[in-house]
């Protein structure tokens, strides 16, 4: 097409005056930028044709102004006024993956091929994202929902471009997708950076702030690409379904329905200077909230400030103009003793400098006592911390009960090898025995600082230890795929772990409506005591338009904690519906949290996979090959920080999970590198480790290290060989007693492994001695009983989740989704004597305590179980008695009456003999110690007699056997009450002389 030259300035109806001109006059020839670009050299600046849209990223409610005058405005969609900032005198638009503005139609007509879009861009994230797009139609690839188009990503995750410049064109033809990509030609310099492609012909250019970085001759027709609707394309929108929004800073877009030359390409972009001061007050924006870290503003500063090395790309050197009060790496100090102000200075890679005036707080020891927070009720260990939380002051306790409650132990020494105890001894709860109720304790913590000291008591409720009962059952929870990451479980269906089904009729459990939306990599956990479950989750959501590249590079800092006791009903354990922050800035993404029992550290240890940038700014390329990381905890509220490296190998490892077998704690992970890395035979796959400490660090696979100081490698290959899949999230779970898969000794595990490209877990059903035995010369994965379990048992597509044992009344519960119902209970009843006993037995044959009343006639008395026995003394006079269970305060097991056991006649008997004129007399005395009159009969050898003796009497009788001698014999006593109640009872009479 034709054009004509134009000189003339561009306005328009705007909030504020055009800041640059199109048609520039530049005096000389720009030749090194103050960002250090080469650029052509001219002797004078080209003159720019007039374009057919400008947006310097003015707008007006939903407009995005367009200030050529030829009142083309694009459409905004899901930005607020809060989207825009002006640094350096520029508006800029920050894209944070949350809108996007539509391109009217004719900025460029497609009467030919030739077009210019230039644009000013900088960002740090790497995604699936395009900065521009020329086309409509949103869909999948290779698809004719997806429509013809050009585009633009200044950053991209793709294969061959990570965080390279992207650009290619698409017309779809036949069952070819039509899409051809431009060379790759690099990144994007430093700061703003100017990106403009220039259309001419069958030739496709893209510069950088003015050099050529890639050309592409192709064959695609522009008028096969302009849509024909009202929207020409997009700002910040992709049209690939699934693809992120952009997350990037724009300052400034221009089209032309014409092909620029190179030397109009340079004279029309924004000036070296113009980005410079731009770039410097973005660093400015985002430096503040970089810096601040857990302080509330500069002017309140208590706690060390993050000065990131690099910012957006740009390096930063820092200076203090009191380092002994805040270092060059933002250590503050607290030793002052009063308010200090300290200038800090940033001198950028652009050799500009920015300044930053903070006031550091001087400490003040109850802030320290103020930060703490314990559980008015704990189940649980308590985190009694050594040091204050905001000034770092030393903290002791002391405890009103030590034999409750340790207080802070003042001869701990940290182990040689793994964490130190963060609590130094105190906190250890021993908890009052199930039926012994729960017990109040005071706590008193003392903090010292700088010569000030304080004090504070906290009230604590120490809970009963939980009702016992043997495991019967299992449950699951999983999620499903990256298009569905939501919280299922199932559970078995009774004592067989592969008689998997769903539960909560196959519907969601947890769905995130928080943080990135998304739960992934649910770990369950069982507590030490067993009477409660918490349940982990990854914070991460793919189907919300997060790429894999941005996931790894800024994913979340959090994890999800939620906790329960009956795994139908979850509450998160911080008490607001966000996830808790255990991450550091640095970190990278937060990956496959899990957690295990440390019997050293008495604490929860849990550990998650990341990466580590240098620093907060996550712009360095090097070194960010996954590795795991552990916090401590408690409670699953507070957390240990920052997180300590645990597994660093320089080669990628994620996913561990944990069992303790014996002495040594057993360690499954994946390899996430491509191939065989450090020891370890192939890529992608679950290798095991061993280790008598649980926190040891590992730098290495290492099949001859020391296990009682460090991870010994014992296996490595161990599941492809069988699934001919690649493998990660291992889960290992113990088997229950009477479980068919169990061993005859009960030493059977279930090891699985989420094949995650072909429909999830697979099974290897193994013992703890195979596992503990496993050595490089006799590996586990390579003995004859290995073997994949064929499909099934299993929950249906589980992608990385876990398993747990249950009881009876959990299982239950589960599977009918209601709240855990009361056990049913038998009460028997027995008698000796007049002593009655009731023992009480649950149906599952868990613990049983309460109490138990014993009944009969208008009497009756309740006792305590202990071991499930309760036992009376039935006083005299009654007759007949039952028993019946109470139940208890928790209600979990329900109450039970036994049957009526009867007590007889109480009559007692004593025989002596005299001697009357050389004859035995016998005489036998009955005592009626009923509360009832009694006939009785008494019967011997030398003759009998039937008498009625009332209540509390005695009646004696004689019996003259005319005899000088008698051998000892037997008397019988029986008796009949008038209630009905019998007797019968002998007594002996002694053998007697009387001559």
């Amino acid at each position: 097409m034709m054009r004509q030259r134009s000189t003339v300035s561009p306005t328009g109806s705007v909030r504020r005056r055009t800041r640059r001109t199109i048609a520039a006059s530049v005096a000389g020839a720009l030749a090194v930028s103050t960002l250090g670009l080469s650029a052509p050299l001219t002797a004078v600046a080209a003159e720019v044709p007039a374009p057919s849209a400008h947006y310097d990223m003015s707008h007006s409610g939903t407009s995005l102004i367009d200030v050529s005058g030829n009142g083309r405005n694009a459409t905004l969609t899901s930005f607020t006024n809060d989207s825009f900032v002006n640094v350096g005198g520029d508006d800029v638009l920050r894209f944070k993956a949350d809108g996007y503005a539509a391109l009217p139609q004719g900025l460029i007509t497609g009467a030919d091929n030739n077009f210019t879009v230039e644009y000013t861009v900088t960002t740090q994230t790497s995604a699936n994202h395009f900065g521009w797009v020329i086309g409509d139609g949103v869909g999948p690839w290779n698809t004719t929902q997806l429509g013809n188009h050009i585009f633009l990503s200044p950053r991209s995750a793709q294969g061959g471009y990570t965080n390279q410049v992207l650009s290619a064109i698409r017309v779809k033809s036949g069952t070819d997708n039509g899409e051809t990509r431009m060379p790759a030609g690099g990144g994007l310099n430093p700061g703003f950076t100017t990106l403009t492609m220039v259309g001419n012909g069958q030739t496709l250019t893209v510069y950088r702030d003015g050099t050529v970085i890639s050309t592409l001759t192709h064959t695609r027709a522009l008028s096969s690409i302009i849509p024909s609707g009202s929207v020409l394309g997009y700002l910040g929108r992709s049209l690939y379904q699934g693809d992120a929004l952009l997350r990037a800073d724009v300052s400034d877009v221009k089209f032309w329905d014409v092909a620029l030359t190179a030397d109009e390409v340079t004279s029309s972009m924004p000036t070296a200077a113009q980005k410079t001061a731009a770039t410097e007050g973005i660093i400015r924006l985002d430096l503040t909230p970089t810096m601040l870290g857990a302080n509330p503003s500069l002017a309140q500063v208590s706690t060390n400030l993050t000065l990131p090395a690099t910012l957006n790309g740009i390096s930063l050197v820092w200076t203090s103009s009191n380092t002994d009060v805040v270092s060059t790496t933002g250590v503050i100090s607290r030793s002052i003793t009063q308010d200090t102000p300290v200038t800090l200075t940033a001198t950028t890679g652009l050799g500009t400098t920015v300044t930053f005036d903070v006031i550091v707080k001087a400490p003040n020891v109850s802030s320290d006592l103020d930060a703490i927070s314990l559980s008015e009720r704990t189940t649980e260990h308590l985190p009694l911390v050594t040091k204050g939380a905001v000034n770092g002051a030393a903290i002791t306790w002391t405890s009103s009960d030590p034999a409750l409650v340790t207080g802070t132990d003042a001869a701990y020494t940290a182990p040689a090898v793994g964490a130190a105890d963060p609590f130094a001894g105190g906190g250890l709860v021993t908890r009052p025995a199930y039926g012994e109720g729960d017990r109040e304790v005071t706590l008193t913590a003392r903090a010292t600082l700088n010569g000030q000291t304080a004090e504070r008591s906290f009230e604590v409720t120490i809970a009963e230890e939980g009702r016992w009962a043997p495991d019967a059952g299992y449950a699951a929870a999983y999620f499903k795929s990256d298009s569905d990451e939501k919280i299922y479980q199932a559970a078995s269906d009774g004592n067989d772990f592969f008689t998997f089904s769903p539960v909560n009729g196959g519907n969601p459990v947890i769905t995130s409506t928080t943080d990135t939306r998304g739960l992934r990599d649910p770990y369950i956990l069982r507590s030490k005591d067993g009477d409660k479950y918490y349940m982990i989750a990854t914070d991460l959501c793919i189907s919300c338009g997060t790429g894999w590249g941005p996931a790894q590079s800024n994913g979340s800092l959090k994890i999800n904690v939620w906790e329960s006791t009956d795994l139908v009903n979850w509450e998160r354990t911080n008490g607001v519906n966000s996830g808790i922050t255990v991450n550091q800035p640095e970190a990278g993404m937060t990956w496959a949290p899990e957690a295990y029992w440390d019997d050293a550290l008495q604490s929860y240890v849990v550990h998650f996979s990341s990466r580590l940038y240098s620093d907060a700014t996550h712009t360095n390329g090097d070194n960010l090959h996954a590795r795991v990381f552990y916090v401590l905890t408690r409670d699953f509220k507070t957390f240990t920080y920052p997180p300590t490296e645990w597994q660093n190998t320089g080669y990628a490892r994620i996913d561990s999970t944990i069992q303790k077998i014996g002495d040594y704690y057993y360690r499954f992970t994946k390899n996430e590198e491509g191939g065989a890395a450090d020891g370890l035979e192939i890529g992608k796959d679950i290798f095991l480790e061993r280790s008598k400490v649980l926190t040891a660090p590992t730098t290495r696979s290492d099949w001859n290290a020391d296990p009682e100081t460090t991870w010994q490698l014992t296996d490595t290959y161990m599941t492809r060989l069988e699934t001919n899949q690649v493998g990660e999230g291992p889960q290992i779970v113990k088997l229950n007693e009477g479980d068919p898969n169990n061993t005859v000794d009960n030493d059977g595990y279930v090891f699985l492994v989420d094949n995650f490209g072909a429909g999830g877990y697979r099974a290897f059903v193994t013992t703890g001695e195979d596992i503990a035995t496993s050595s490089q010369s006799d590996r586990l994965s390579r003995r004859d009983d290995w073997n994949v379990r064929p499909v099934g048992g299993l929950p249906a597509s589980p992608r990385h989740g876990s398993f747990v044992n249950v009881t009876q009344s959990v299982l239950d519960a589960m599977k009918g989704w209601t709240e855990v119902a009361a056990v049913d209970s038998t009460t028997e009843l027995t008698a000796e004597g007049r002593t009655a006993s009731a023992e009480v037995t649950a149906e599952d044959g868990g613990e049983v305590v309460g109490t138990v009343t014993f009944s009969g006639g208008d009497w009756s008395q309740t006792v305590a179980l202990e071991d499930r026995v309760a036992s009376v003394q039935v006083p005299a006079g009654v007759g007949s008695v039952t028993a019946t269970y109470d139940g208890y305060t928790d209600g979990l097991v329900s109450t039970s009456a036994s049957s009526a056991v009867s007590f007889g006649l109480e009559l007692t008997a004593s025989a002596t003999t005299r001697c009357v004129i050389g004859k035995v007399i016998e005489v036998v005395t009955v005592t009626n110690s009923d509360d009832v009159a009694a006939t009785v009969t008494i019967a011997g050898a030398y003759g009998s007699k039937t008498v009625t003796i009332a209540a509390g009497k005695s009646y004696s009788a004689s019996f003259t056997t005319r005899l000088a001698s008698i051998t000892a014999d037997t008397v019988s006593i029986t008796g009949q009450a008038s209630d009905g109640r019998t007797h019968a009872s002998t007594v002996t009479v002694a053998a007697k002389s009387c001559s």
